[in-house]
């Protein structure tokens, strides 16, 4: 049975991470053919749909699935360099470069949506 301290390590919190932005991004994908299918309808459904997407709210929530898109990537080129890479000693660092790079990806998302 695994500890309190083993919940936290770094390895399971990035694994969690990346297995939720996965789940979530699978969320948001028939969103996303929605918006597609919007645009084989025709320009002015397709016109509506932009000019809705231009609410705040959809702003931040854009913001989030960069965000998601960004800590998935970074946490699956972790696991592939762990799968293919020799080096063992640098997880840690991968990790938090990991997450200093996603929530820099977020950020300038962020302020270039809200310019």
């Amino acid at each position: 049975m695994l500890g309190p301290r083993s919940q936290h390590h770094a390895g399971r919190l990035a694994a969690r991470a990346h297995r939720l932005s996965g789940v979530l991004l699978a969320v948001f994908l028939p969103f996303h053919f929605l918006a597609l299918g919007l645009a084989l309808e025709g320009a002015e459904r397709l016109d509506g749909f932009l000019a809705w997407s231009d609410q705040p709210l959809v702003k931040i929530a854009e913001w989030g699935l960069v965000t998601l898109l960004s800590v998935h990537l970074l946490a699956g080129l972790r696991v592939l360099a762990l799968e293919f890479l020799p080096w063992r000693d640098a997880r840690k660092s991968w990790i938090t470069a990991g997450g200093v790079i996603a929530a820099a990806t977020g950020l300038v998302f962020l302020a270039s949506a809200l310019a």
